[in-house]
């Protein structure tokens, strides 16, 4: 683990929280608040959860709305059927599960009622890849992306912080269509300036500023690379570092000038290098036929053991030190010379 001094006050000390916790925990809170103030504009809004409302943050809408927050209990394929057929009526549902029973168990739901009715629900998966590193493999969620990233129509948007999901989710609720929000613990340092910043689906937001290199990351691990690039830095490596909140639809247009003038990308994420963000920035670039240097952090065809996920993360090699030494590895190399370049015209 890194002795980075400004690493320690984003993470969460053992398998139960904390009191030196409570100030992350408290930031993770801000998309609960978010969809009571959404709640209260539109009428139309409702809750469906499966026997976890007090665990995903949809508690304080309960309380505010008893009558318009719906428990389903433990049968997610009945959460997300439910809500399609809410969504018929004209009314906006806010799912929320756990991202492996969200997306795993309930499947053919969200790609026949969600995707191909076109329904307006809005799912979140929360403690995804191994926010929930404590329950196992059973309750890791590293193939989520790979599922749903197949479904025409489905917005999948994946926050860093806990400001930036309250922001996605009022634009989840504006956006017309179904959208996956994919959330982890909440328990990244939140930036104060960030807490009004509107969510604007689609684009890709730089974070670092860099010419050598371009690191892509989306959810938890955001934080991780810029970390890491702010300790390239000093080892005389500048790294760009591309948050990418939004996984469909993909900026292709900012992932393809990154790599015109870094030429070199790296991705990283808590979730399967085949079919997550690794494989759409391959495809990506390969598609447009420029020539670049690409490495892939995260699952690597395994099942991560139980433990806590900060471990868990360096376990994968997806946590900052690995960031950071990818970042040292792919920089030795020279890029291709620009004329070894094609592209189709």
């Amino acid at each position: 683990m890194s002795d980075s001094s400004d690493q320690s006050p984003s993470k969460v000390r053992g398998f139960t929280w904390t009191v030196g916790d409570h100030a992350l925990l408290s930031d993770s809170d801000a998309w609960g608040e978010a969809l009571v103030e959404a709640g209260r504009a539109d009428p139309r809004i409702v809750t469906v959860t499966a026997d976890l409302g007090e665990t995903t943050r949809l508690q304080a809408f309960k309380r505010a709305f008893a009558e318009r927050a719906i428990n389903v209990g433990i049968a997610e394929q009945n959460l997300v059927a439910v809500a399609a057929g809410l969504a018929a009526t004209g009314l906006i549902p806010v799912v929320c599960t756990y991202a492996t029973f969200a997306v795993l168990r309930a499947a053919e739901f969200v790609r026949t009622d969600l995707g191909y009715g076109q329904r307006n629900v809005k799912l979140i998966g929360t403690l995804a890849g191994v926010a929930y590193g404590q329950g196992g493999p059973s309750h890791h969620a590293a193939e989520d992306l790979a599922l749903l990233r197949a479904i025409p129509g489905l917005v999948i948007l994946a926050p860093s912080d806990g400001y930036e999901m309250a922001a996605a989710l009022r634009a989840a609720v504006a956006h017309e269509g179904p959208v996956y929000l994919r959330w982890g613990r909440g328990t990244e340092r939140a930036d104060p300036a960030r807490r009004d910043r509107p969510f604007v689906i689609g684009p890709i937001e730089e974070r670092h500023p860099g010419a050598d290199v371009t690191v892509l990351a989306y959810g938890p691990t955001v934080q991780e690379a810029e970390r890491a690039a702010r300790r390239a830095l000093s080892a005389g490596v500048s790294t760009r570092v591309l948050a990418v909140p939004t996984l469909a639809p993909l900026d292709r247009a900012t992932i393809l000038r990154a790599a015109r003038e870094t030429r070199r990308l790296i991705t990283v994420e808590d979730h399967s290098i085949i079919g997550g963000l690794g494989s759409a920035v391959a495809e990506t670039v390969a598609r447009a036929g420029i020539a670049v240097r690409i490495a892939a952090l995260g699952h690597r065809e395994r099942f991560l053991p139980m433990g806590v996920p900060e471990d868990l993360m360096a376990i994968g090699g997806f946590d900052e030190d690995a960031i950071y030494e990818e970042i040292l590895r792919i920089c030795r190399v020279d890029p291709p010379a620009p004329d070894d370049d094609w592209e189709d015209r």
